[in-house]
């Protein structure tokens, strides 16, 4: 199996009307999320199925496509990655792939790349291993907005532990962040825990609404009552 082999069974399938539709969607032009980002027009789904044909493929195979100009390369690599480390966690032989993928997250530089592999790898290690969680401010710190959605995506998989620390920490750091995805992936996390516990949530609000990006607010209350939302609306509004 090879970078190759599967960057073929994507352009076997890939459909240029699609490539357009996605470079629109995901604003790929010059200054934009992705700039340089190609797209050559293959779902998501048709690449979960590819990704499953090709979870034998090498770490050094996988670097292989993470390095490609084309979206869908990089994104089946990252569910092939996903895959690989799920397995591994059965033998406790997970950790080269976390490392990969930090190694490698220069390469994942658009929103579904994050989304799509920093909660499966990255955070689902860090939950059983909280002596590696100073990574999470390193991320942070980073000047790429790419660093800084791993480290807040990433604690999804403490959120569904019940463990809501790392990301309130974030969160009150990224109050300062300026780009909207950063508003949108924050209060997305910070709207996963009033899920699990509006009181911690509605706590964080009573403290920081007022300083935070709207965007940021109205992502975090979406789940309240229309009369709390609008009460929280207005406090940023003063």
């Amino acid at each position: 199996m090879t970078a190759r082999a599967v960057q073929h069974a994507l352009r076997t399938i890939s459909s240029p009307t699609k490539a357009k539709s996605s470079a629109w969607f995901f604003k790929t032009g010059p200054g934009q999320y992705g700039e340089g980002d190609q797209f050559i027009g293959v779902t998501v789904p048709e690449q979960r199925v590819i990704a499953k044909k090709f979870q034998e493929l090498s770490l050094i195979e996988i670097q292989k496509l993470l390095a490609s100009t084309v979206h869908e390369d990089r994104l089946t690599a990252l569910f092939i990655l996903v895959g690989q480390y799920q397995r591994a966690k059965r033998t406790n032989a997970e950790k080269q792939f976390v490392t990969l993928y930090l190694d490698e997250r220069q390469h994942i530089n658009n929103w579904d790349l994050v989304d799509s592999s920093a909660p499966y790898i990255l955070g689902d290690w860090l939950v059983t291993h909280p002596d590696e969680r100073t990574i999470l401010a390193k991320l942070a710190g980073e000047s790429s907005i790419w660093s800084k959605r791993i480290a807040i995506l990433a604690t999804a998989s403490f959120i569904k532990n019940r463990e809501f620390e790392p990301t309130l920490r974030l969160a009150e750091q990224f109050l300062s962040e300026h780009h909207d995805l950063m508003h949108k992936a924050t209060g997305w996390m910070l709207r996963e825990i009033g899920k699990k516990d509006q009181p911690t949530l509605a706590a964080f609000l009573e403290k920081h609404a007022a300083a935070m990006p709207r965007t940021m607010l109205r992502y975090a209350i979406e789940k309240f009552s229309p009369a709390e939302r609008q009460t929280y609306l207005s406090i940023k509004g003063r």
